[in-house]
């Protein structure tokens, strides 16, 4: 798909039930991955998408500094939704790097690199290893001022096919949707590379 045909698509695809997005998107596409990190709210996006495709790898980027309380729900959520799990962790320990460096401020030089090594590099190993064409996400609209500059479809600078099903929804709608299916969630979360909310970690940019 091409970038000019985005605008089309996007006001087609506007308010239309996130599985039926789910299902355009996975028909236009020759391989789909969902990427997740088990925040609060991902259960939306990990139930729609397996609701149409079992078996759809889910890419999980763990960083190694989840709460106790999202590596729980994580288990929880693999267990109940029987979600085709791919973990791809950094490549040094968290133990190893809380030694040389622990988790820095924002502002510090050395942050850059953390990012690197516990979020982009492992990031890029996944999306290396699945070569997907179609990426499902559950970003939405006001939760960055980047974000806010993409759609339901976006292309990244890899010409891959970036689908959020959920764009346009706020927290209302999606607790309307998880007290639907009856669905867990989980806030207690913890980004060692946003730190704040509205940061972008690079992942999306």
């Amino acid at each position: 798909m091409s970038e000019d045909q985005l605008p089309k698509w996007n006001a087609q695809l506007k308010g239309i039930p996130p599985q039926e997005i789910i299902a355009w998107a996975i028909q236009h596409g020759n391989k789909s991955v969902v990427t997740t990190n088990f925040r609060p709210y991902e259960v939306a996006i990990l139930h729609a998408v397996t609701d149409v495709d079992p078996n759809i790898p889910v890419i999980w980027c763990d960083t190694g500094y989840n709460t106790p309380q999202t590596y729980k729900h994580a288990e929880e959520l693999i267990t109940r939704l029987n979600l085709n799990i791919k973990l791809y962790v950094p490549k040094q320990t968290t133990a190893h790097r809380d030694v040389v460096m622990g988790i820095p401020d924002i502002e510090s030089p050395i942050h850059k690199i953390f990012t690197e090594q516990v979020k982009l590099e492992p990031f890029k190993r996944a999306m290396r290893e699945q070569q997907p064409d179609v990426w499902f996400t559950n970003l939405r609209k006001g939760q960055t001022a980047h974000r806010d500059a993409l759609d339901i479809l976006s292309l990244g600078k890899d010409g891959v096919l970036k689908v959020s099903p959920f764009y346009y929804w706020n927290d209302a709608q999606l607790d309307g949707y998880l007290a639907h299916y009856n669905l867990p969630n989980e806030h207690n979360y913890f980004d060692p590379t946003k730190v704040l909310a509205n940061r972008e970690c690079g992942l999306h940019t």
